[in-house]
């Protein structure tokens, strides 16, 4: 089930890049809270034509609501702190300071969902997370900021977005998970931002269509992901996003990713694939060990 929900994961992480790319391209003329909305309605048809054509209406009410009131109030702060990081960080300065997202999951999976992590993963997660530091040489002046500490909160907030969606899992299906959460984010957004809404452009609408079909997919991926696999091991692939960030911040925005970003790389895929190995060879080994018992 990891390794299924691993690709699955790394799918979802390219969608949300695709996506925010859209939002940082929109944040500098729209209020955070409006482009949260904006992403949340623009995802909306796509989602009910899936589950229209999946029957799955018949059961939508049945979820337990108190656990998508909690996602979706995290998914507005994550949201509106996330596009207000944009506004004034390149992307993927603001993914690396985002990517003490993993650490805090699998903290958070350990401490909250008693899941069992051992070593080699917190190995592995830090040898991602040094990866993104070897690319960026972050000097921490970013960290201070208010724009970088928006960023953490909303790591922060995902964090336990994804501890809340592997409780409401157990319950819920996909389809009700992620037209909830999108209907009450996207409520809530768009109310908040009603003082200071902002008539769309004509031409940020191709924009905005591009952000409902990759949020869409994102996150029906990323909900998926996280809802059949363990989270401290689905987490380490969120770093895929810095190849992404890396990519348009100089296709779009005209900046050149040098050797220290291509060195960072290679750690931060070498710790994914030590993963999938070390997946891979976990069933390996306890059949041995049950053959080779005395």
């Amino acid at each position: 089930m990891n390794l299924r929900a691993g690709a699955i994961m790394l799918f979802a992480v390219g969608s949300f890049s695709v996506m925010d790319a859209g939002l940082k391209v929109l944040s500098p003329r729209y209020p955070p809270l409006q482009i949260a909305a904006l992403r949340c309605f623009s995802s909306l048809p796509l989602i009910v034509i899936w589950i229209a054509l999946r029957g799955g209406f018949r059961e939508i009410l049945r979820v337990r609501f108190a656990l998508h009131v909690a996602r979706a109030v995290l998914g507005i702060m994550m949201l509106g702190t996330f596009v207000y990081g944009l506004r004034h960080l390149p992307l993927s300065e603001a993914y690396t300071i985002f990517f003490v997202a993993p650490l805090l999951i699998t903290a958070f999976a350990a401490l909250i969902l008693r899941e069992r992590v051992e070593w080699q993963r917190w190995v592995a997660i830090a040898a991602g997370l040094t990866g993104v530091i070897i690319v960026l040489h972050p000097t921490g002046a970013g960290m201070a900021t208010l724009p970088g500490l928006a960023v953490v909160a909303c790591a922060i907030g995902y964090a336990l977005s994804v501890i809340l969606v592997r409780i409401a899992g157990r319950t819920d299906s996909t389809m009700n998970m992620v037209f909830w959460l999108m209907i009450m984010m996207g409520s809530g957004s768009a109310l908040l931002a009603l003082p200071q809404w902002r008539p769309i452009e004509p031409r940020h609408w191709l924009v905005i269509a591009a952000i409902g079909a990759a949020g869409f997919l994102g996150q029906l991926g990323i909900t998926e992901a996280f809802r059949v696999g363990e989270a401290s091991f689905i987490a380490p692939f969120e770093y895929s996003a810095l190849a992404w960030g890396l990519g348009f911040d100089w296709i779009v925005w005209h900046a050149i990713p040098g050797a220290r970003a291509f060195a960072g790389a290679a750690v931060i895929i070498a710790s994914g694939a030590y993963l999938i190995r070390r997946e891979r060879r976990i069933p390996e080994l306890a059949e041995t060990a049950i053959t080779t018992a005395p």
